[in-house]
């Protein structure tokens, strides 16, 4: 099942930024290899149905959010798998983490073992990573392309933004974003070569327009502590105890 529109947008993706369907479908294949049954999405739906979640990101204000984050210890965060190293750096352990496995690679062990779980995704430039997802004891894969067996689409398109629609789908009360600015700048935490810049600037402006399009529909109550966001209310660190409650 998808969300209303996605495939739409999901060509659109693969038109701007020449990706290839034939690929994305057979790392979806593959993670569907690997994956076990498991009851993850019940505990996803535990712990977002009707909360509060904080959605992480890994940009520029990434780190004046942490020691906010840290305060919030009980509150469900979803985290953008290139903030995990400097999450678990300062003692956050995400409940969720949404990853397409590019991030640092001795976090993701680390968290691996706890609890959280994690939301693997698969798409045609991961292929030969997705044997990673072996190592998490809580586990579900995703697709841009159309769902399959355990393969899921929930929306979205990079990490950060596939947070939010994750938690969309998952029916929360309230979503926050932290250290997701999408602007003209690139967070040191992203680990994105010089090369890349180019088309990781391109990735986080359409990862924006998909947010923008979120709003118009979802009934979650939208908030942003990061850049301001077409649909998403634009809240200060102080304004957070009464939001969250």
């Amino acid at each position: 099942m998808m969300i209303l529109g996605w495939k739409k947008r999901y060509f659109e993706i693969l038109k701007q930024f020449k990706y290839s369907e034939k690929k994305d479908k057979e790392s979806a294949i593959k993670l569907n290899s690997i994956l076990k049954k498991s009851n993850a999405d019940e505990k996803i739906l535990n712990l977002i149905k009707d909360n509060t979640v904080l959605i992480i990101g890994s940009g520029p204000s990434l780190s004046s959010a942490i020691p906010k984050l840290k305060k919030y210890k009980k509150i469900v965060k979803i985290a953008a798998d290139s903030s995990i190293k400097p999450l678990v750096e300062n003692g956050i352990i995400p409940d969720i983490i949404v990853t397409d496995l590019d991030g640092d690679e001795n976090s993701l062990k680390k968290i691996g073992k706890t609890k959280s779980i994690f939301v693997v995704h698969a798409h045609g430039d991961n292929l030969n990573k997705l044997e990673f997802a072996k190592k998490f004891k809580n586990c579900i894969g995703t697709t841009q392309s159309t769902p399959f067996d355990k393969i899921q689409n929930f929306g979205g398109f990079t990490d950060g933004d596939r947070a939010v629609f994750l938690a969309n789908y998952f029916q929360a009360k309230k979503i926050i974003l932290f250290g997701m600015d999408f602007g003209k700048r690139i967070g040191k935490f992203s680990e994105t070569r010089k090369i890349d810049r180019k088309i990781k600037l391109q990735k986080l402006k359409k990862a924006e327009s998909l947010l923008k399009w979120l709003s118009t529909f979802t009934k979650c109550k939208l908030f942003t502590t990061s850049k301001a966001i077409n649909g998403f209310k634009k809240i200060s660190y102080k304004d957070l105890d009464i939001i969250i409650t």
